[in-house]
């Protein structure tokens, strides 16, 4: 060959190796499918495919994309055959994306890859290979019977759980093995001595009567040839307490259990062992098992080995086949909850009345490890405390009837270890009653339990009071984020309260992916739903029927708005849109012609301020204003939904029907002045912020609010009004007082409770009074997240990362950082489903500097307040006739639009200053 051919081709290859090398920097990560990495057991027939983008250079963003799905990884390679792909497809999209092919099989697993393109129009490698597996998708896919224990005793407050096991044999080798399996109750499953996954109060919570969660677990690696399997199961929320006013057995009065192993073998033959009459049962050393309650253990009716091969069980019964539906099974679409971490006690006390205490540090939720040694019958009480009394002594009054107390009866013999199984607690302090010695820090264990969601926010600045106060908020989300939100932890309620979830909802998405656990919640929405459209007070609805009421039921909307603005998922409009839509109608037939929402019962803004000190007057926002405001808001909302889901009809009929209640509004209760009838913060933040003033009457109106708050000098919201003062008070031009609201450390206020040494967010601004002396036994929940909802302001304001409505999911972002209330610096991170957003300014007199990272194919418009363009630098070079930035002078500040990367903002601005 010539030279000059070797040289070209020298030339040709080594210029390809640089392209090639230079764009293999760029990956396709973070494979996920319905929000969840490979995974195993899922019920959606045409599940989404989600990436993430790995990319060093700035500016990146995804031209096209390629999906394939085949049966098994090799089928990627040489000729193999595909399920579906998708051929290349322009688009930026790489969320949510609906798999397109043939619906698979029950228990089938696909595998997937995909590709990018990027503005060269080159194209990244294939992926890693990711999977999906279906779960069983009809009652008719289950050869399990429902089985239960026959020997159980009637009339008991709470009963014994439950123990089920089988032995058998398997003659060939195993390629895989599935266990699917639920409980009415809580199960816990073991195969050959060990506790099957890392979920605990399986199946889940949900409304029983409509839909019950069961569970997929791989268990290949669990079975040899001869084997073992059982199972436990408790009362829960399914039979146990669970209301008011003592309400048991609200679902059914039987337990019972379904499980279903699934063995395929390597020859492809297939073996099936399932729940049925062949199974025994009996009863063992957890006496009783209660949410509310607790747990009784007697460690002496222990079953050593009960869940290995070789155990005698001839005293043990045949299990009985209970006649029970499979219609309603499902697979999962929330997260597990799980022991998340583990705390141990602080110091130990000694109260006035001589008791000894335990202080986790810490209002947590979930159970204590208890090491003990004694004799064989001596019994060991724990007993949980959110607070001390203004005295110093345990503090149990606030749970009401709930006993909160385990209780174990030890066995002998050496050391022995206790975990509740069936239960949860909410406390900070612990006591031990019954310890022969001065108890331990190191004898108990705080197991921190909540569903298994992924942080994914963080906010921090330099005033610590105010870190104390995020703190609490997300350790108040983990709390009460117990497979559904509840309203508190600890007392006998536990309920899923729709209107707490409702103002909290874009703060838990800051804090927490929440896509999953709102979807699965959602669902017990349209299951729960009265044929009128009226939506209950708690999801699930154990209060038979009660609900209609404003505010609380709108979470019916406004949930599944903020999961679509947070995760782009349209999805979630659409299979909540007839409960939507069903709720604004029974709102418009309670309202009628005069489209006023008068005169029914409704919680309303629920525990505002209130005093009967002159010094401090209450605040009551008229229920009538309240109803009429969310009956336009939600309206307005289903509108926007009807438009993005192509419901042309609709979106005119519910725009209109909004402008129309918006005047009624307006005639009803706004004066030709602009006063907003009730003349409170709520009423005028709800007026302003659901834009109900017609525009002649906002600045008049945004002045009286401002008046109100300067004249108070706090709070006097309550539920309701509060997550939207501040947010208010900022659209107004008032940063001034939203940041003394902030910043105020007297009672009423967010920062009360944290200098009174709270580790969570308070039910009540009052709980705990500065006397020291508690609010109304009756309610006073120290761990009760509503009020919490100011986190999305710290993140959305102060910090400056908020959501585009033109483009949700964070696919392009609004920066728009604050500085206030003589804050030095705050920081904050949101890792969304693009990847990590960064958003932190520090301040340094007049001198500013903010720092901000934008995810690969996302783009950004940053808003630097008080900035003059040609004073700015980005990254140490002048922003002002840069061709890398498009940027724009806008009054007062400087506005860049922004690709993909990390850059660095800096200037100064005599604007920073304290201003005379």
């Amino acid at each position: 060959m010539p030279f000059h051919c070797h040289k070209n081709l020298l030339f040709s290859m080594l210029f390809a190796l640089i392209s090639t090398a230079g764009f293999a920097k760029t990956t396709v990560t973070a494979l996920k499918c319905e929000y969840q990495i490979n995974p195993v057991g899922i019920g959606v027939v045409q599940p989404r495919l989600s990436w993430q983008i790995a990319a060093t250079e700035n500016n990146f963003v995804q031209q096209a994309y390629e999906i394939r799905v085949a049966e098994t990884p090799g089928n990627f390679s040489g000729t193999g055959k595909l399920l579906w792909g998708t051929g290349k497809v322009n688009s930026s999209g790489s969320v949510n994306i609906p798999y397109g092919g043939p619906a698979a099989k029950p228990m089938q697993r696909v595998w997937w890859q995909v590709r990018i393109w990027d503005a060269n129009n080159k194209a990244t490698a294939w992926s890693e290979s990711a999977y999906w597996e279906m779960g069983l998708l009809t009652g008719g896919d289950w050869k399990a019977s429902w089985i239960r224990f026959g020997g159980e005793k009637d009339n008991l407050v709470s009963r014994p759980a439950h123990y089920f096991r089988k032995e058998f044999s398997l003659s060939k080798k195993v390629k895989s093995a599935r266990v699917y399996v639920t409980a009415l109750g809580l199960y816990e499953l073991h195969i050959n001595g060990k506790k099957v996954g890392n979920d605990l109060f399986t199946p889940g919570w949900t409304s029983y009567k409509n839909r019950i969660q069961y569970q997929t677990y791989d268990v290949t690696s669990m079975l040899s040839a001869k084997n073992a399997i059982g199972a436990i199961v408790g009362d829960g929320w399914y039979r146990g307490n669970i209301g008011f006013k003592g309400q048991r057995s609200y679902y059914g009065d039987k337990s019972a259990l379904l499980a279903q192993l699934e063995v395929k073998y390597t020859d492809g033959s297939r073996e099936t062992i399932a729940t049925d009459t062949n199974w025994k049962a009996t009863t063992g050393p957890i006496l009783e098992s209660d949410i509310y309650n607790g747990e009784l253990y007697d460690a002496r009716l222990e079953l050593n080995g009960w869940d290995q091969t070789g155990f005698a069980d001839s005293k043990w019964e045949g299990a009985t086949v209970y006649d029970f539906t499979k219609s309603t099974l499902i697979a999962p679409q929330g997260v597990p909850v799980q022991a998340i971490h583990e705390i141990k006690p602080v110091k130990l006390i000694k109260t006035p009345k001589g008791e000894s205490v335990l202080d986790m540090g810490q209002n947590m939720v979930g159970v204590v490890r208890l090491k003990v040694a004694g004799n064989s019958g001596d019994k060991v009480v724990v007993k949980f405390a959110e607070v001390l009394d203004k005295a110093g002594n345990f503090y149990t009054d606030n749970l009401r009837a709930a006993k909160c107390t385990d209780t174990y009866i030890l066995k002998g013999g050496g050391e022995e270890v206790y975990q509740p199984l069936f239960t949860f607690h909410g406390f900070r302090f612990v006591k031990l009653e019954g310890l022969t010695s001065e108890p331990t820090l190191d004898q108990i264990t705080g197991v921190v339990i909540h569903s298994a969601m992924t942080p994914t926010g963080s906010f921090a600045c330099s005033d610590s009071l105010i870190n104390q106060l995020q703190h609490n908020i997300q350790w108040g989300q983990k709390g009460n984020f117990v497979d559904v939100p509840t309203d508190c932890p600890q007392r006998d309620e536990r309920l899923g309260w729709t209107g707490d979830a409702q103002v909290f909802s874009m703060t838990a998405a800051f804090n927490f992916d929440v896509a999953a656990f709102y979807t699965k919640w959602m669902k017990d929405f349209t299951a729960d739903q009265l044929k009128s459209g009226r939506v209950p007070h708690v999801i699930p609805d154990v209060l038979n029927g009660g609900g209609g009421a404003t505010a609380w039921a709108d979470a019916s909307i406004i949930v599944p708005w903020t999961v679509y603005q947070v995760y782009g998922d349209k999805r979630i409009l659409a299979e909540q849109y007839n409960s939507m839509k069903a709720w604004v109608e029974y709102m418009h037939i309670r309202a009628g012609d005069k489209n006023l929402w008068m005169g029914d019962e409704h919680f309303g803004d629920w525990l505002a301020f209130a005093s009967n000190s002159s010094s401090y007057p209450g605040a009551t926002t008229e229920k009538d204003l309240i109803a009429t405001a969310y009956y336009a808001h939600s309206s307005k909302l289903l509108s926007q939904i009807a438009t993005i889901l192509g419901k042309t009809e609709d979106a005119t009929f519910y725009a209109n029907l909004s402008a129309a209640v918006k005047k009624a509004f307006i005639d009803e209760f706004v004066t030709k002045n602009g006063r907003v009838v009730s003349h409170t913060q709520t009423g005028y933040s709800l007026a302003l912020a659901f834009d109900l003033l017609p525009e002649n009457l906002k600045k008049s109106s945004a002045e009286y609010l401002a008046a109100d708050v300067k004249k108070m000098g706090h709070l006097t919201s309550g539920f309701v009004g509060t997550p939207l003062v501040c947010q208010t008070l900022t659209s107004i031009g008032r940063d001034d007082l939203a940041f003394m609201l902030l910043k105020r450390t007297k009672y009423p206020s967010w920062l009360y409770p944290v200098t009174q040494g709270a580790t969570t967010i308070w039910e009540r601004w009052d709980g705990q009074k500065p006397d020291g002396s508690f609010q109304d036994v009756g309610m006073n929940s120290f761990n009760h997240y509503a009020y919490g909802a100011i986190g999305e302001w710290l993140y959305k304001h102060v910090a400056g990362i908020d959501i585009d409505p033109q483009h949700p999911g964070y696919k392009h972002i609004l920066m728009s950082p604050h500085p206030g209330g003589d804050l030095t610096k705050a920081s904050a991170e949101l890792n969304s489903v693009y990847g990590m957003i960064k958003s932190s300014w520090k301040l340094d007199k007049s001198h500013f500097v903010y720092d901000v990272t934008i995810p690969v194919n996302a783009t950004a418009t940053i808003t630097l307040p008080h900035a003059e363009l040609s004073k700015v630098m980005v990254n140490q070079l002048p922003l002002y006739g840069s061709k890398n930035f498009k940027s724009e002078q806008v009054k007062d500040a400087t506005t860049v639009e922004l690709g993909s990367g990390s850059y660095q903002f800096s200037y100064d601005s005599d604007l920073f200053l304290p201003q005379k």
